[in-house]
């Protein structure tokens, strides 16, 4: 049974509050350079919400290059914030913690893909988190075993603490990024576009106050000579006009560098020049594919090789005005068939020489959107352990038109055109020698580019030559092959010996199975 909602007198506790961003042990050169810059917006917020609540509060955010002191996980409570990809770090953490008497809760994506794996290892699981859930587990911060207690609030806060108020948590993460420090920002929530793989397609677009986003940008010309903002909006800019209203009208123009996310349907060339004009330095915009998804890249039922003409113009002219540009692509799709999406990348690649290509396998992260739920119905989720669920390790859906041996093949031919050296010196060359330029080379020759390239040859080499690896990928048996087993040991470090042995496992349909029985229970 939940606890109740009643807002009481609580005890002190000693809360520790744990932002995990890598999935163990850092070494990579990319990791030193930007795993500080890819903190959690919401981490700081609870620590804040708790300290506020009258508790005692340390926080920490794990880059890899830490060692966590026993201290922070000798407390009463613990809050711990994880993507898919450090789960296993988590559980780890949570059991190391819960044996010396703390009350654990996890927060953040893998709470909200995979609440009821969650449970098993946790006391509390956060699906969306606002102020009064964070109250609801510290009035009840007792153990809930053998299974956690989730929570969820029915809509995501409508508003956050400032930032002035939050930078005691930020500024320590903000010092461990040795060259580029990366504000996390937040102006909105949700997103409009419904795209079928996207934790937010289901989340209304929310915007928060434009008064407090001036506020924070205030502030932090009071803190850095240029600052630089990260912000975390899934889309950035639905409401142009009032955003950049209100960026233009907090700070001087360029007096904050900026890098968001957002949609080519969005990036007109009027609002290029004003984003210019208001320090923007980094977009991201998301393609995903040339054979679909062409609301966000604004060609609607264009496909193919015109696609790729049209969006390279249209990038080429974002470069006019954005130094870095990201473009993200969506690999294994079930609108992707054959030899034409991998060769069209590369082609939009030679167009538009400045970009960084980031790909991602298709992944279905639990609960995370309908999609999701259709992919489990027919079979095609396998049970990779969460550890290499992170878009890139491995891709957890068996892909529609492509056979393993053929996709893999595909897949390194792209990614040793994307980072060889030609395309490495095609970029800085377009890009010139300055900080866009060298972090791209720095992406490309680290874990990124070079390292991603080693990781796939290998997955394809084992393919051929390890059968229990081939047969765990054609979904023959659910037993994790060793050499993943392996990985995940060398990984963790000095945790795995803390990891639950179950928690390699999980229930890849649990989400069907979860909705069939709510079905079954309506009828």
């Amino acid at each position: 049974m939940a606890p109740s909602r009643r807002l009481t007198t609580i005890r002190k506790l000693r809360i520790t509050v744990l932002d995990i961003i890598p999935q163990g042990p850092a070494t990579s050169l990319w990791a030193r350079l930007m795993n500080a810059n890819m903190a959690s917006i919401m981490a700081p917020v609870v620590a804040l919400w708790c300290e506020q609540a009258g508790h005692e509060v340390e926080f920490l955010a794990y880059t890899g290059f830490e060692e966590i002191d026993t201290e922070l996980l000798d407390r009463d409570l613990v809050f711990i914030n994880s993507f898919t990809r450090s789960a296993l770090l988590a559980y780890a953490i949570s059991a190391i913690c819960r044996r010396r008497g703390a009350v654990t809760v996890l927060g953040g994506p893998h709470a909200r893909c995979y609440p009821d794996d969650a449970a098993s290892y946790f006391d509390f699981v956060l699906g969306m988190t606002d102020r009064s859930i964070i109250h609801e587990v510290l009035q009840s911060a007792e153990p809930q075993r053998p299974v956690g207690v989730m929570l969820s609030a029915p809509k995501q806060p409508e508003t956050l603490p400032l930032l002035q108020e939050r930078w005691k948590f930020i500024e320590p993460t903000l010092a461990k990024a040795p060259v580029v420090k990366l504000v996390p920002m937040l102006g909105s929530l949700g997103c409009p576009y419904t795209c079928s793989f996207c934790i937010d397609s289901e989340i209304d677009y929310q915007p928060l106050g434009f008064d407090r986003l001036q506020a924070d940008l205030r502030f932090l010309l009071t803190k850095f000579k240029r600052p630089r903002v990260g912000w975390h909006d899934p889309n950035f800019g639905i409401r142009f006009d009032d955003y950049l209203d209100a960026i233009e009208e907090a700070v001087p123009p360029g007096a904050v560098d900026h890098v968001a996310e957002s949609s080519l349907a969005i990036l007109t060339e009027p609002r290029l020049e004003r984003l210019q004009r208001a320090g923007f330095k980094g977009i991201l915009p998301g393609i995903e594919s040339w054979f679909g998804l062409g609301g966000k890249s604004k060609t609607g039922t264009i496909v193919g090789e015109d696609k790729v003409r049209r969006v390279a113009e249209h990038v080429n002219m974002i470069a006019r005005y954005i130094p870095y540009i990201q473009t993200n692509f969506i690999l294994g799709l079930d609108v992707d068939e054959g030899a034409a999406p991998f060769a069209l990348t590369k082609h939009f690649l030679d167009l538009c020489p400045s970009v960084f290509p980031a790909y991602s396998m298709l992944t279905a992260f639990g609960e995370a959107t309908p999609l999701n739920l259709e992919l489990q119905r027919e079979g095609r989720v396998l049970p990779f352990p969460f550890h290499f669920l992170d878009n890139n390790q491995s891709m957890n859906v068996r892909p529609l038109n492509y056979t393993w041996p053929e996709f893999y093949d595909r897949l390194i031919d792209l990614s040793e055109y994307s980072f060889s050296w030609r395309a490495i010196g095609a970029r800085l060359r377009a890009q010139g020698i300055n900080l866009p330029g060298t972090m791209n080379v720095a992406r490309a020759i680290s874990s990124e580019g070079f390292g991603r390239v080693r990781y796939h040859t290998m997955i394809r080499g084992l393919l051929d030559t390890d059968l229990q690896v081939r047969a765990f990928f054609d979904g023959e048996t659910t037993t994790v092959p060793q050499f993943y087993v392996d990985r995940i040991r060398t990984k963790l470090g000095p945790y795995w010996e803390a990891l639950p042995e179950e928690a390699l496992v999980h229930d890849p349909n649990a989400f069907a199975a979860k909705h069939s029985l709510a079905m079954r229970s309506a009828s």
